[in-house]
């Protein structure tokens, strides 16, 4: 997830204030002051590696509680430094006499617990310790609004309604209240502006309501200049493109009955089946009017777009350009299905489940060549280790492929060279899989996956953790056809899931009483068409900075360098046959 804005820091007179309490007794005092100072001058460098050299010397055993409060906190700002959240969290939640306003770092704790929080998936806890660190510390209310604020843009509606249930003051709960009401109409703007009028005058001696977050404080602008007119290029002779062209006339038709025909822009439709060449359709949508392009599709003819010296009009692509994050020109956004963002997010939930050694089992074909080395070198960049790995093709003999991932074979091929050299043949033998592999990263669609799970646990693998990627699911919970994927986790988008915001629901159902039932890579496509449509509104407060996260259908979106927007999925996990939500 999206760090916070301004990542929190230990200061430095923190930690010389502990020290100066005497905190650390023995002769030894003097050396592990000196170590711990000089661990936080490597950590406010950004020097981690010096940083953990430092911290390696240093022996706690003779701490008190204030002392080993100093230590404690160096640790997780080092894990939190090097993208250890999780650890960082752990080493957090073992101070337990930090929470208390008498420790004069007590402030920092709540704020770097915060940012752990945060980067490690917990949008919920992140806002909690920020609200907490507020009625504390009165005094450094004001400091943190923005933090806070942007915690509270990345929580979801069950995140909310929690920490409205928590609230124990008027600050907290007009907090939650203004998140609440910014996620509910983030996409209808005339509503949102409607309802933020109201949140004022109910809310009107909360600090906010004078000072509003910047993705409120704007929304009269946003409305202004909203587009009026939004063409959109799409192949709608192809599957892919009239998957997406269904999503995006559903979330129109949703927006025109809530905000009528003021509140919602005209819509052309030009169809880019069998192009080679997006430069004529382009100029044609410009010239028609339109203030905001959505599309092409198809990656070569947004390749081109990116190399044109300029747009005329703000483009939302619905495909990711070539050449990573270099932005090309101006007005150029990209939105769409990445597998680097699916594949990202595996890594991240198996690195922050503590696994370190990974197998690969994918498709053996060049196709999947690109996600195979994706995988590879996400996971090494993470610090993981890539132990072994296996490819297959359909009608492939999967035995023959899991047992050559688990280095079956070679464990049977041990049993032989060991039978030719005993002079006996009653040799009791029991193969064994490798013993390094934390965790498989499986890339396969449905049939695939319901062959290849129970056959890794025929290898005595059935408790090796199962990665996979929105691929592995069909959209349908069949408890009978599933059972086959039980226990496996994987992301996926809210729209497929089915866990949606309260708001997108009707959405969602109205789409499927009057489209054809589709499987799950077409419901990712009209997923995506809707919020493509509904990007149409927000797009410049992305690009300003004023919005760090949409929750659409897709997942929560934000905007990356390069102009690049990222989408945020919800991890799964199949059980008793089911897709449910999986929390680590």
């Amino acid at each position: 997830m999206q760090a916070l804005a301004q990542p929190i820091k230990i200061s430095l007179c923190l930690i010389g204030a502990v020290m100066l309490l005497g905190g650390i007794g023995g002769a030894a005092a003097g050396a592990e002051q000196r170590l711990l100072q000089a661990a936080a001058n490597q950590l406010e460098r950004e020097n981690y590696g010096r940083a953990a050299a430092e911290l390696a010397r240093v022996d706690p055993s003779g701490f008190d509680s204030e002392a080993r409060f100093t230590y404690m906190m160096l640790r997780a700002r080092l894990a939190l430094g090097t993208g250890l959240a999780a650890e960082a969290v752990a080493l957090l939640e073992t101070v337990p006499a930090a929470a208390n306003p008498r420790f004069s770092g007590s402030a920092d704790y709540h704020g770097l617990l915060a940012q752990a929080r945060l980067d490690s998936g917990d949008a919920g806890g992140a806002a909690a310790e920020l609200l907490r660190l507020g009625e504390l510390f009165p005094q450094q209310a004001a400091a943190v609004e923005g933090r806070l604020w942007q915690a509270l843009e990345f929580c979801n509606a069950e995140e909310l309604d929690a920490l409205a249930a928590a609230a124990d003051s008027y600050s907290s709960r007009g907090w939650v209240e203004l998140a609440r009401l910014s996620q509910s109409g983030q996409f209808d703007i005339a509503a949102q502006l409607e309802s933020l009028r109201r949140w004022q005058q109910v809310w009107n001696r909360h600090p906010a309501t004078e000072n509003l977050p910047p993705s409120l404080a704007g929304l009269e602008e946003v409305w202004r200049r909203r587009p009026r007119h939004v063409a959109l290029l799409l192949p709608l002779q192809e599957p892919a493109g009239k998957a997406i062209h269904e999503g995006f006339l559903s979330a129109y038709y949703q927006l025109l009955d809530t905000a009528g025909a003021q509140g919602t822009p005209r819509i052309s439709v030009f169809d880019s089946s069998g192009r080679g060449s997006v430069g004529r359709l382009y100029d044609e949508a410009v010239a028609s009017g339109a203030d905001l392009i959505i599309g092409p599709l198809d990656k070569g003819l947004v390749n081109q777009l990116r190399r044109r010296r300029r747009l005329e009009v703000a483009t939302l692509a619905l495909n990711y350009a070539d050449g990573g994050r270099r932005s090309g020109a101006h007005n150029l956004y990209q939105f769409g299905l990445a597998p680097e963002d699916e594949i990202a997010q595996a890594v991240e939930l198996a690195w922050n489940a503590g696994h370190r050694n990974a197998a690969l089992l994918t498709p053996d074909s060049t196709d999947y060549r690109r996600l195979q080395d994706g995988f590879a070198e996400a996971w090494r960049a993470r610090g993981g280790n890539l132990v072994a790995r296996a490819g297959y093709a359909d009608g492939d003999d999967y035995t023959l492929v899991v047992k050559r991932l688990l280095a079956i074979d070679s464990s049977e091929s041990r049993r032989v060279r060991l039978m030719s050299l005993l002079p006996r043949t009653e040799v009791v033998f029991t193969p064994r899989g490798r013993a390094d592999i934390d965790f498989i990263f499986l890339i396969a669609n449905p049939r695939q996956g319901r062959q290849l799970k129970p056959t890794l646990g025929f290898y005595f693998a059935e408790n090796l953790p199962v990665y996979s990627m929105p691929s592995i699911y069909d959209g349908v919970d069949d408890p009978t056809a599933n059972r086959e994927l039980e226990g496996i986790i994987f992301t996926d988008a809210p729209w497929v899931l089915g866990t949606m915001h309260k708001p997108d629901t009707p959405l969602k159902s109205s789409a499927d009483a009057v489209l054809r039932p589709s499987a799950g890579s077409l419901q990712r496509l009209r997923a995506m068409g809707a919020d493509g449509f509904r990007l149409h509104s927000r797009i410049g407060q992305l690009a300003e900075g004023e919005v760090s996260a949409l929750h659409g259908v897709t997942g929560m979106l934000t905007l990356q360098p390069g102009n690049r927007i990222r989408r945020h999925l919800q991890a799964a996990r199949f059980e008793d046959g089911r897709a449910v939500l999986y929390e680590p």
